[in-house]
């Protein structure tokens, strides 16, 4: 069974203990690690950020915000965000549960979460938020060759294993980059 095989990812994150951060001065927030499966080669689902977003105006991310004091759980907000951002609607995406909680530098804590949902998929972009959508092969984000430096130069973080990706014209990096990171060498170690 190949690594990028969705059952192989989906026992791999179902049998994952993810690390929690426990820290009251943080805002928490959830993220939708969206893999499209088509059957030959899953799409990542990224969207890049409008000038008129709050936080990370123009960067690449994961759909996914703030969790609001009427959301049920993180999960919820992941998935109520991702219908507000692109319209994959909550119930076309089968979650496959959390990642590592990441810890951002605008002082949230972001707890991502694996969904599939069936690709091709018919995506609807909120405007203020949503500038485009990229859809990333899997294969191409394994793929070392599409391993850049951060763009920020210096103003990146020191992190250990910390990667970039290059797709396109785009370069992913900071939390979104680390986040996809550590899903790979969690479902496809080296």
């Amino acid at each position: 069974m190949s690594p990028l095989d969705i059952a192989h990812i989906e026992r791999i994150v179902r049998a994952h203990v993810p690390k929690p951060v426990v820290d009251d001065s943080l805002a928490r927030a959830a993220v939708l690690l969206a893999l499209g499966a088509d059957g030959a080669d899953h799409r990542v689902l990224f969207t890049v950020r409008t000038s008129h977003v709050e936080h990370h105006k123009g960067e690449i991310s994961f759909p996914g915000g703030a969790h609001d004091p009427e959301d049920r759980d993180l999960a919820y907000t992941a998935l109520r965000e991702s219908f507000e951002e692109v319209g994959l609607r909550q119930q076309d995406v089968r979650l496959l549960g959390p990642l590592d909680d990441f810890v951002t530098m605008s002082k949230f804590a972001v707890t991502p979460f694996v969904g599939v949902f069936t690709y091709p998929y018919t995506f609807k972009p909120f405007e203020v938020e949503v500038a485009e959508i990229l859809e990333v092969p899997l294969t191409h984000l394994i793929d070392p060759r599409n391993h850049v430096p951060d763009p920020r130069g210096s103003r990146g973080p020191a992190r250990p294993g910390y990667t970039c990706f290059q797709f396109g014209p785009h370069v992913i990096y900071g939390a979104t980059a680390i986040m996809m990171k550590r899903f790979l060498d969690l479902v496809a170690p080296a």
